[in-house]
């Protein structure tokens, strides 16, 4: 890492500073490839570090570059202020994955980053751009990441698209939770975002992949039970009604199974006499009722951000079972006659 300790801005002269820099990478990695091509991302770095030195000399930067260890972004500062981001790539292009989107590491101070990246393959060459007109989406490896693209034209920045300037969303006390509400409204049916950050403590993406038929009974009774919770559409006779959960099911609770249908559905039809009438009743509402007094307790302990998300309307805290109820009721109409409303609500 480099850092400078100076602390008068300078704008101008830091640009100079940089346009300097990536003419003498230009030209030595053009006159010298033998030795360039055997640098990696770290040994660039220091590269640069020495470039910088160099150039520093007669600016408000000299003597103020230093190079540091660790995980500190970005990785070069100067001034306190302005920050270069070293990134390198073996391949022919000019994409790569950034930093964390939650800049969890950011160098107390700095206000404006520029990204500096070297294609480290024959022809070498080098690309200098603010950071954020180089940002074109956001990935996940272990954690949202910035996707690179430094031949990105004008106005076609993530931040463009999510009308968010980087300044505005890198200051947010949580911004990975804006942008997985942006990605939630381009979702098409049946896609759903597979990290599961949502911005509250209350939930996490479950690590370890399982298969449903590993779980214990309390495990699959839980599991079950908390689809009736979230996805009303479950008693609905929509084709595509157990998607959202087995989406849910593997990617946020890790769990894999060929067919959550079956867990519902197994045994094809109940019973169930309501006001001295006997209704012949689909398996899944049979298992709801059956299983009412768990979603009661699930229904007061999930978060209410959680429930709002996904049954996509606006929660009431003081009538959560009873919204809940309506909505069951409403997709349950399309596959029986029986009073479900009236009946959960005694």
């Amino acid at each position: 890492m480099v850092i400078s300790i100076n602390t008068d801005p300078h704008r101008n002269e830091f640009e100079s500073l940089l346009s300097n820099m990536l003419h003498t990478l230009k030209k030595e990695s053009h006159s010298n490839p033998k030795e360039y091509l055997a640098l990696s991302g770290n040994r660039l770095e220091g590269k640069v570090f020495d470039i910088m030195e160099h150039h520093a000399t007669n600016t408000p930067f000299e003597g103020s570059i230093k190079l540091m260890s660790g995980q500190n972004f970005p990785d070069i500062i100067a001034s306190n202020y302005y920050g270069v981001e070293v990134k390198t790539t073996k391949s022919n292009h000019w994409k790569s994955t950034g930093s964390s989107v939650a800049e969890g590491t950011r160098v107390n101070g700095i206000e404006r980053i520029f990204m500096l990246f070297g294609k480290i393959c024959e022809p070498i060459d080098f690309m200098c751009r603010p950071y954020e007109e180089c940002l074109v989406s956001v990935v996940v490896t272990h954690s949202p990441r910035y996707l690179i693209d430094m031949t990105l034209d004008k106005g076609q920045t993530f931040f463009d698209k999510i009308d968010i300037p980087y300044d505005e969303l890198r200051k947010q006390e949580n911004p990975i939770k804006t942008i997985l509400d942006y990605y939630r409204k381009q979702l098409k049916p049946g896609e759903t975002t597979w990290w599961a950050d949502t911005g509250t403590k209350s939930k996490e993406t479950n690590m370890v992949v399982r298969l449903w038929s590993s779980l214990s009974r309390e495990e699959a009774s839980d599991l079950k039970i908390k689809g009736f919770c979230l996805f009303p559409e479950l008693l609905s006779n929509r084709q595509d009604k157990f998607s959202r959960m087995t989406l849910w099911l593997s990617t946020v609770e890790g769990i894999i199974t060929s067919n959550i249908r079956d867990k519902y559905t197994a045994g094809g039809r109940g019973e169930i006499l309501y006001k001295k009438v006997k209704y012949d009743i689909p398996k899944i509402i049979k298992n709801l009722i059956d299983s009412l007094d768990a979603i009661k307790i699930m229904l007061r302990d999930i978060d209410i951000e959680y429930l709002e998300e996904h049954w996509g309307v606006h929660v009431d805290v003081t009538i959560i079972y009873e919204q809940w109820c309506n909505l069951v009721s409403a997709t349950a109409a399309e596959i029986t006659d029986f009073p479900l409303r009236d009946y959960l609500r005694v």
